[in-house]
């Protein structure tokens, strides 16, 4: 019954329940993130059209590659939305917008696009969208949020990474 009442709550939120239901990235809770090499505005000569199917991008969001943010050893939030197909991942990309203002500098935030990151939707075995990863300075995946998530609980867990991180 379980199974079915959160099949049922996904697709009404726009996702595919099928894929959350088998796990998909929900492996690496607690594990070292997988460091792949993502594309970043400088490789796209500075065209966020190439990088993002996002209507209002955030360039900050494209200014590291997934492995050398790793080498940063700060928290990272990574935001798995095709917003192009995908009208929670456009929703969540606007929070996280305003997350990024208050979180700057404590918390890199990196956006993977699909159609142009499929590597990190690979490594990170991502089914259906959006997904929220949010890997502490360490580089262990702390937090996964497979669907849309709220402020009420994108909030609490970047307070609770940052203050491991200090």
């Amino acid at each position: 019954m379980r199974i079915l009442l959160l099949m049922l709550a996904l697709s009404l939120a726009g996702c595919d329940a099928s894929d959350f239901v088998g796990g998909g990235g929900m492996f690496l809770q607690d594990k070292p993130a997988p460091s792949v090499r993502t594309k970043t505005l400088k490789d796209v000569g500075g065209d966020l059209a190439k990088i993002t199917s996002y209507r209002y991008p955030d360039p900050r969001m494209y200014q590291v590659s997934f492995d050398k943010a790793l080498q940063e050893h700060k928290p990272i939030l990574l935001e798995f939305a095709t917003p192009g197909h995908c009208t929670q991942c456009d929703q969540q990309l606007q929070l996280l917008k305003e997350m990024l203002n208050e979180y700057q500098g404590k918390v890199l935030f990196l956006h993977m696009d699909q159609y142009y990151n499929p590597e990190a939707y690979s490594a990170f075995q991502v089914r259906g969208e959006p997904w929220t990863f949010i890997i502490d300075a360490k580089g262990i995946v702390r937090f996964i949020y497979p669907g849309r998530i709220l402020y009420q609980e994108l909030k609490p867990a970047l307070a609770q990474i940052v203050g491991k991180a200090n």
